[in-house]
């Protein structure tokens, strides 16, 4: 074999592995959006924040969602920190899930249109917020779902009110469009619903669930592919998520209780998770549009606390 039919097959074995899918399984995580102190989307630190995920050895990351406070982000910034994370996550290990939900119909292929130029590892939708019916639902996503042949994830909550989104509805979808088999099932009763929807296999390719991972212990037992919680822990998600997947069960029921103790303190502190994004270094600030915190002392103190427990299990 001469020089250059060696380097012409090494460049197509290179080819072929760079086009081989990256599996839809592990933990996703929501990418939180980060902005300046005058409420300016920080593009800088969404970059950041996708080397930072990857360090942190996550299987997915995922923008912008509902923790990514995606409804306060202009049509203009979703585009920019779409191209942002294109660019950041080029080459990188974990998958690059797109959200490309809107209202309706001709403002979330908007986003799909945008998004297949930048060609991400998957899409994601929320149901349509301006939906009276099931119909809609059906409507919307059969029009994503034409307009794109990546793994579609559908999301059950944070559409309109009041429309359930039956599991047939999903399992029928996913039969019509096989790439739309990937759901994020966090509509109640949650367990019973992901595992009917495992039920459907081969037709539904993917379960994951939402919800900042509470339940994730639970699922991995129940055979579950994943999960979708947020960007301040991502490590210990993918820790646990790997410990549990090797056979060390009780190592990751131990990484997961101390997780469990900051996921639980969002509750009582507002803001604890914009302080862990700068304390950890991956944000500036810790402002966000959704809300303003003031750290009390207290509040700090209580931060800290919980977070020391987890320091022996980082991954970054």
């Amino acid at each position: 074999m001469t020089r250059r039919e060696w380097l012409t097959l090494l460049g197509g074995a290179a080819v072929a592995r760079a086009s081989t899918p990256k599996p839809m399984r592990g933990a996703f995580i929501i990418m939180a959006t980060p902005f300046t102190a005058t409420q300016a989307v920080d593009f800088e630190d969404l970059a950041n924040e996708a080397v930072f995920l990857d360090r942190c050895g996550v299987h997915g990351m995922v923008w912008p969602q509902l923790a990514s406070e995606y409804m306060k982000l202009t049509k203009d910034e979703r585009l920019h920190g779409m191209e942002t994370l294109a660019r950041a996550a080029k080459g990188r290990k974990p998958a690059l899930v797109l959200g490309v939900q809107g209202a309706n119909i001709e403002a979330a292929l908007e986003y799909v249109r945008h998004a297949e130029k930048l060609s991400p590892d998957a899409l994601i939708a929320i149901p349509p917020t301006e939906a009276a019916s099931l119909d809609d639902f059906r409507r919307y996503y059969r029009a994503l779902a034409q307009a794109t042949r990546r793994p579609l994830f559908v999301q059950t909550t944070g559409g309109a009110r009041n429309i359930v989104p039956e599991v047939s509805f999903l399992v029928e979808l996913a039969k019509e469009f096989p790439h739309c088999g990937y759901i994020k099932e966090e509509y109640n009763p949650v367990i019973p619903r992901m595992t009917e929807l495992a039920a459907s296999r081969p037709a539904i390719r993917g379960v994951f669930s939402g919800a900042a991972g509470r339940g994730m212990m639970y699922e991995m037992r129940l055979g579950f592919d994943g999960t979708m919680p947020g960007a301040p822990y991502a490590d210990l998600y993918a820790r646990v998520w790997d410990l549990y997947q090797a056979g060390q069960r009780e190592k990751a029921r131990e990484v997961f209780s101390g997780l469990m103790l900051m996921v639980n303190l969002e509750q009582q502190v507002p803001g604890t998770r914009q302080y862990i994004m700068k304390k950890r270094g991956v944000f500036k600030t810790t402002v966000s549009r959704r809300e303003e915190v003031q750290y009390s002392p207290e509040a700090i103190q209580e931060i800290e606390f919980n977070w020391a427990a987890l320091k022996p299990y980082l991954r970054v």
